[in-house]
């Protein structure tokens, strides 16, 4: 009992570095996956996002919901068509996402903060034309593509002491207009126009892989552009570290793949040496400072 105290104590002192460095940082993290259908899982994860605030960090959370929208899809008799292995979003189709995930699921996770002990709030990305969208692909329907963010809210709201929780359901152009919005894309836009920290990709896999199958612990984006060039990056994976690509050129300070069924995941990211997935960084890696993983100057 006493051995497991002193290395809790251990472990706060070794993580004290860590917490200077991104006081004060501006994180979105990108919550979905298996996760979000278990309670205890989500619990861990809306700890995570208390511990994050209490410490001095600024969390934003934006979630996914797919298995969810199918569910109530299946519920309603509302049968989905795919165009090359995408869902086509139809009218009717889209006021049921919205209705999933700005209801349900965003408040399952705000209420799973709450009761943590912090204090969130949940939007879309309809509030304060937070994302404004315009067709991604016309034969998808309304499958947005974000062309506009107006983030002053969130940051009205993580100055105030709230976490956001934001659903990835996004206004048009034109009046009336709801697009869904994949949710890695959104979460990326956001972390892009409010020029986070770190944009942490929640995700089913530990990571990017080499061609060996060896997690990539640190990338640059070019290593990204010749891994995809060259097949080694393939599949799901491809979307995924082009948000990466276009949240660092957008002014992200890097983006983090990392594995969200691994407990503590976003702890283990940020607050210890060794860190979690595959951090990708425009900066090349650089001679690690003390008590920095390597490469995470903070400059």
């Amino acid at each position: 009992m006493t051995r497991d105290f002193a290395t809790a104590a251990a472990t706060l002192s070794e993580a004290l570095p860590y917490m200077q460095r991104y006081s004060g940082a501006v994180v979105v993290v990108k919550f979905g996956g298996n996760a979000m259908g278990d309670d205890a899982e989500m619990a861990k994860f809306a700890s995570d996002m208390v511990l994050m605030k209490q410490v001095g960090i600024h969390p934003v959370v934006v979630h996914g919901g797919g298995p969810m929208i199918n569910d109530m899809l299946g519920k309603l008799g509302i049968e989905s068509r795919f165009v090359r292995g995408k869902r086509v979003t139809t009218k009717e189709t889209v006021e049921v996402v919205e209705m999933v995930l700005a209801g349900l699921v965003n408040k399952r996770i705000v209420q799973a903060i709450n009761d943590a002990g912090g204090r969130a709030i949940g939007i879309s990305g309809k509030d304060d034309d937070l994302i404004v969208c315009e067709a991604d692909d016309p034969e998808l329907g309304f499958v947005g593509r974000p062309v506009e963010m107006n983030v002053q809210i969130i940051r009205d709201l993580y100055l105030a002491g709230l976490i956001p929780v934001i659903a990835p359901v996004a206004t048009g152009m034109a009046d009336n207009e709801t697009f869904n919005v994949n949710g890695d894309t959104a979460a990326g836009a956001v972390a892009g126009a409010l020029q986070a920290d770190r944009l942490l990709l929640l995700t089913d896999v530990s990571g990017v892989k080499d061609a060996s199958g060896q997690v990539m612990t640190q990338m640059t984006p070019e290593q990204v552009r010749e891994m995809i060039a060259d097949g080694t990056i393939a599949g799901g994976m491809i979307p995924k570290t082009e948000t990466a690509l276009k949240a660092l050129q957008d002014g992200v300070r890097a983006v983090v793949i990392l594995d969200g069924r691994v407990p503590n995941a976003c702890l283990l990211e940020l607050f210890t040496e060794h860190g979690a997935g595959s951090l990708i960084r425009s900066s090349a890696p650089r001679v690690k400072p003390r008590g920095l993983r390597q490469g995470d100057s903070g400059l």
